[in-house]
């Protein structure tokens, strides 16, 4: 899969019209830890994926990149495939 991307997080602060910055100050984080996870070079834990949904005013749903989820999805179904072939 080329597109890596496996939260929206970028995406969402900007329909939202908040920064980096705002998520970090809200989150007691450093910015350029939300820097890492909007460019998905890190992903915050799924505490954090709650929190940044609930500050954001959204599905948590809405911050992970659905084909990514998808190509995870048919990756594991093609594992459990190969578990009941072998």
């Amino acid at each position: 899969m080329e597109n890596k991307d496996v939260n929206r997080l970028k995406v969402v602060l900007a329909e939202k019209k908040r920064t980096n910055k705002w998520l970090s100050e809200h989150l007691e984080v450093n910015p350029a830890t939300v820097s890492k996870w909007c460019t998905n070079s890190a992903q915050p834990d799924i505490q954090t994926f709650i929190r940044i949904a609930s500050l954001l005013g959204v599905e948590v749903e809405t911050l992970f990149n659905k084909e990514y989820i998808e190509y995870i999805k048919q990756q594991e179904m093609g594992d459990e495939e190969s578990k009941k072939n072998e």
